[in-house]
């Protein structure tokens, strides 16, 4: 029996200098030291270091999680970042990839340290491993400032994603729970003192408790009955197809067109002659070739030049020169040559495309600068255009335009008078505004039931991430403006859609199997 024991011991070594090494770069067996019953698992310096180990942890996973879920808007925080530095990179891919590797480095050694105190064994974690966890903890936590200052609307779209992500991280935690069991039994048990035991699982049961509790609380609008779903929110494009096609060009639109969207979402800026023209940034500088052609005017507001000059440039090379979403793909021939040719488009030719194919349309309208000849009559102007150059039916028109609205009902009846914020529904009646444009951070389906109720639709901009569109789904959006048709057109039903019958089955069977498991650990 003896023999048998040590032989059994001798074989399980490997295992544990594995451990170790990885660890604490202590590969022989003299190095190692096992813990004794009733002493701590660690020396006192290695017990403060240790919930540093495990904050860095957190911190790096509550990064990880929320630039995860933040790709719906990856594209804004690179045009953040372009308008600093002047030029195009996909920052957040290198962000979500830092994120990604420093959460793996820092899961690996708890992982190890963990297992090591299922072994018995004590702790040491390396100089080296030390200095690499202070800098996890130290980027995590510098990043999610950095973020939450300039980007704190971020917090938002994680507390949304929680209505989606929610049963399922559930799940995952108690698993995590499970698997923690084992090195906290055997603490427990080894443990010479009956409040050392108290203080060991204590904690442990408090927060198992609270785990079972939270489906108690739980809410997603993704947890229906059957046949409570509404019907699928219509597809806007956001300028166009820019995934696809350089923005705000004919070759966008079409690309949405061709991709069964519902509607058109552009901005719209007023040339020094008074031409409507489509553009979304102040300057010229990153859509088009301004810098090679005119390059000490690439500063200088895209409203100041004519449309002669405006009707030259390339709106499309830089499409395929900076490569602008991550998940772009590649083009064919084809397209790629299209691209290249594309140039600035007006506003009377974007309605005469959207009114061709019974398509809607919504702007965001510029107003000219200071000592701009339309200055003042931007929007008798763009009316102009509208109503008497284009053709376009008035109600393809979600006039979105908040100034002067009562004049523009007066000239334009049949526009649909669109507000671009929530307010009260007796206000939006008096005004006869029949639907809300607000961003997706805005979303709340007891808003959007209480405004349908007063024949106002709601769309929410925007809108690219399958798991976004579906939880707008659930909440009852009429229409999404997306940069995404493509994809989202091809959803046939929500994501993570469940009846609340089948989700009670699904948290009492994870709990009950996490209880049973825990007890025979504890068992045994």
């Amino acid at each position: 029996v003896v023999r048998r024991h040590l032989l059994q011991r001798y074989e399980h070594q490997p295992f544990i200098s594995c451990l170790a090494g990885f660890y604490s770069c202590r590969w022989k067996r003299y190095q190692r030291r096992r813990t004794e019953p009733g002493k701590c698992c660690c020396k006192t310096r290695e017990c403060v270091f240790f919930p540093l180990l495990v904050g860095a942890f957190c911190f790096s996973l509550l990064f990880l999680y929320m630039w995860g879920e933040a790709k719906n808007d990856y594209n804004n925080f690179d045009w953040y970042n372009y308008g600093n530095l002047g030029f195009w990179f996909l920052w957040s891919l290198v962000l979500l990839i830092v994120a990604a590797i420093l959460f793996t480095y820092i899961t690996l050694l708890l992982v190890l340290a963990m297992c090591l105190l299922a072994e018995g064994q004590q702790l040491y974690l390396h100089w080296s491993h030390k200095i690499g966890t202070f800098l996890v903890l130290g980027f995590s936590i510098t990043a999610l400032f950095i973020l939450s200052v300039l980007w704190g609307d971020q917090w938002k779209t994680v507390r949304l994603s929680f209505q989606i992500t929610a049963p399922y991280l559930h799940i995952g935690a108690i698993t995590i729970m499970v698997l923690l069991s084992w090195p906290v039994a055997l603490h427990a048990i080894r443990a010479d003192k009956k409040v050392v035991r108290v203080v060991i699982v204590g904690p442990y049961l408090a927060i198992l408790l609270f785990l079972f509790l939270i489906p108690l609380g739980m809410y997603s609008p993704c947890i229906r009955e059957m046949g409570t779903l509404g019907p699928k929110p219509a597809l806007i494009g956001h300028r166009g197809a820019p995934m696809l096609a350089p923005e705000n060009t004919e070759m966008s639109f079409q690309k949405t067109i061709e991709h069964c969207g519902d509607g058109l979402e552009t901005d719209v800026t007023i040339s020094y002659d008074g031409v409507p023209f489509l553009m979304h940034d102040s300057t010229l500088r990153r859509t088009t070739n301004i810098k090679e052609v005119y390059p000490n005017d690439t500063a200088q507001n895209a409203a100041l030049f004519s449309w002669d000059t405006l009707k030259e440039l390339n709106a499309g090379t830089w499409f395929l020169k900076d490569k602008p979403f991550s998940c772009m793909g590649s083009l064919s021939r084809a397209d790629q040559n299209q691209a290249m040719n594309q140039s600035i488009y007006k506003l009377s030719n974007f309605l005469r495309l959207a009114d061709s194919q019974n398509k809607l349309v919504i702007f965001d309208l510029y107003r000219p600068p200071e000592k701009h000849p339309y200055r003042n009559s931007w929007i008798n102007r763009t009316l102009e255009v509208i109503l008497n150059e284009s053709g376009i039916r008035p109600h393809l028109v979600l006039w979105l335009e908040n100034d002067m609205r009562s004049f523009v009902q007066s000239v334009a009846p049949g526009f649909q008078q669109t507000m671009g914020s929530k307010a009260p529904v007796e206000d939006l009646v008096m005004d006869n505004i029949v639907k809300l444009n607000l961003a997706y951070t805005e979303m709340s389906s007891e808003d959007i039931r209480k405004y349908a109720e007063a024949n106002i639709t709601t769309n929410l901009y925007v809108v690219n991430e399958p798991w976004l569109f579906s939880l707008a789904w659930c909440s009852g959006a009429h229409s999404v403006t997306t940069n995404a048709v493509h994809t989202l057109k091809n959803l046939s039903q929500p994501l993570f859609l469940m009846t609340p019958q089948q989700y009670n089955i699904m948290w009492i069977l994870t709990d009950l199997t996490s209880v049973l498991l825990i007890s025979l650990i504890f068992a045994l």
